[in-house]
């Protein structure tokens, strides 16, 4: 990011924040500008540049695993008929075509490069706003609680700008015939149930994203510091640019791993939602939780719960789970 300061390397020396060297630091947050970073951590340009990162991680990655998703949410809204990640992928190819792949993919696009702007954009603007309101000192020693407030303020509002074409993107992808096209969906949603239908999702989403980006963030960040204080050999400030981003790419990939495990459940009840009219998040967490009516074979709060979520016998209910499990994976990509 622009202007970062190697958090691992700093202490405090006599009530101070210092550097190795027991030098003062100016702050822990931001940096002198200088001609090694291209502009100053907290100017408006590194905000705009941090958006516009997030624009194109978000946006490009998630259109490019389109295909994956929309097995994913057709796995998640009718696991009878589509029993695997293969399974899922050979229906579609034998109704849909090889064209049936794409589906959703404008609403994917516009939808994750504006989550993506507020994301990234507005976790710098808080990160900065939450670190002035604390002091440099508290603010280095209650840092990853910074990490956690700017991350959840941020994904507040990133929801809100992807919730309509959220729900363009699952109901095109798993009600066919509905429609094809966002230009198609978009009015007919819209004359069906209002804008009801395109925010009715937004809660769940907070559900799952708020904890995903929490997760993410200071995962990150607390890995990233971790990485240079104990694995890299030399200071952040010696590493060449080709050094720092391998450990932006192991710091990564670490958070996806974790913010996958959190954000799968809620994952399952925006699909749903977003799938059926006139309903609402409490009515699919009943039907799809512990709290919903017992089956005839659940004997168990446990086997309830799986049974509703499946609907299938017990050989596909293990499946279903190793494949819901494969899915994550595309969580790593895009993280």
């Amino acid at each position: 990011m622009c202007g970062d300061v190697t958090e691992g390397q700093n202490e405090l020396v006599g009530g101070h924040l210092t550097s190795e060297t027991h030098q003062p630091l100016a702050s822990p947050w931001r940096r002198q500008p200088n001609a090694d970073v291209s502009c100053e951590y907290g100017s408006n340009k590194c905000y705009a540049l941090c958006g516009f990162g997030g624009v194109l991680s978000c946006g490009l990655t998630h259109t490019a695993v389109v295909p994956l998703d929309l097995i994913k949410c057709r796995i998640q809204v009718d696991p009878v008929k589509y029993k695997s990640v293969f399974n899922g992928f050979s229906v579609t190819l034998r109704e849909d075509g090889f064209r049936g792949l794409g589906k959703g993919w404008a609403p994917t696009f516009i939808g994750y490069s504006m989550q993506g702007l507020c994301k990234f954009g507005f976790y710098e603007v808080f990160k900065a706003m939450y670190n002035d309101m604390l002091g440099e000192e508290n603010a280095y020693l209650w840092r990853t609680s910074v990490y956690l407030a700017a991350s959840a303020s941020a994904e507040f509002f990133a929801d809100i700008a992807l919730a309509p074409m959220e729900a363009c993107k699952v109901r095109i992808q798993t009600q066919p015939g509905y429609a094809n096209t966002l230009r198609e969906c978009a009015p007919k949603m819209h004359a069906e149930e209002g804008l009801n239908a395109f925010y009715k999702g937004v809660y769940p989403l907070w559900l799952r994203q708020i904890p995903y980006t929490m997760m993410k963030f200071a995962c990150f960040e607390r890995t990233v510091e971790m990485l240079y204080k104990h694995i890299v050999p030399k200071p952040r400030s010696e590493c060449s640019k080709q050094e720092q981003l391998v450990v932006t790419f192991v710091a990564g990939y670490i958070a996806g791993v974790f913010c996958a495990v959190v954000s799968h459940p809620a994952d399952s009840v925006v699909s749903v939602l977003n799938n059926e009219k006139g309903s609402s998040a409490v009515e699919v967490l009943k039907r799809l939780g512990p709290v919903g009516e017992s089956p005839p074979h659940s004997h168990t709060r446990l086997s309830k719960a799986v049974d509703e979520m499946t609907h299938v016998d017990s050989h596909t209910i293990i499946l279903n789970g190793l494949n819901r499990f494969c899915i994550t994976l595309k969580e790593f990509v895009l993280s």
